[in-house]
């Protein structure tokens, strides 16, 4: 699996809409990206990055739960100049189906993190704990042993704050690596 090549073939925000959505699926996003906010103390900390973040975002236009939480990182990318996110069809990169497999299904949204220099840091997805436990006191009820908190009342902002924690873990990785850490004489 080629990283960086899939990387460099992969797409924009925009553009990965213009040509894998319809223009339904294009509302759906726009919807979404229109309701997220983030706080100024999240944006803070973005504009704070340090070292640049190659993202690829393995994802299907047409899928619900990439519609509630892809275009958080366009505003992810908008608050970092460190942040690039390039974004590609899990049906059309047939290439990650198998190496990604989540729980045996080829599950979107996928995040994939790569250093500045392209190495693989670390991937993330498909859904995130605050989404999950919304989902386990939903479907699993109150006897579920994992829903003992319970879902958070903004479940947007609380899938935004979870990205966002992903995020600036791979960055404080990225940060404190001996190797870029030498190689910027930081």
């Amino acid at each position: 699996m080629d990283l960086p090549q899939i990387f460099a073939a992969g797409l924009p925000y925009q553009d990965y809409l213009a040509e894998f959505g319809t223009s339904e699926h294009q509302r759906r996003w726009r919807e979404v990206e229109e309701q997220v906010a983030l706080t100024a103390s999240q944006k803070s900390l973005l504009s704070g990055f340090q070292r640049d973040m190659h993202v690829i975002c393995v994802t299907g236009a047409w899928c619900g739960d990439c519609v509630n939480q892809c275009p958080i990182f366009r505003h992810f990318e908008k608050a970092s100049s460190r942040i690039q996110v390039r974004y590609v069809d899990r049906d059309d990169t047939r290439v990650l189906s198998e190496p990604l497999l989540l729980c045996g299904g080829a599950r979107v949204p996928q995040v994939i993190f790569l250093s500045e220099d392209d190495e693989f840091v670390g991937r993330y997805g498909d859904r995130t704990l605050a989404k999950y436990r919304q989902m386990a006191s939903q479907q699993l009820g109150p006897t579920c042993p994992s829903g003992l908190v319970p879902p958070p009342e903004d479940l947007l902002a609380a899938v935004v704050q979870d990205w966002l924690n992903e995020f600036e873990r791979i960055q404080l990785l990225l940060r404190t690596s001996p190797r870029l850490r030498e190689r910027h004489g930081d």
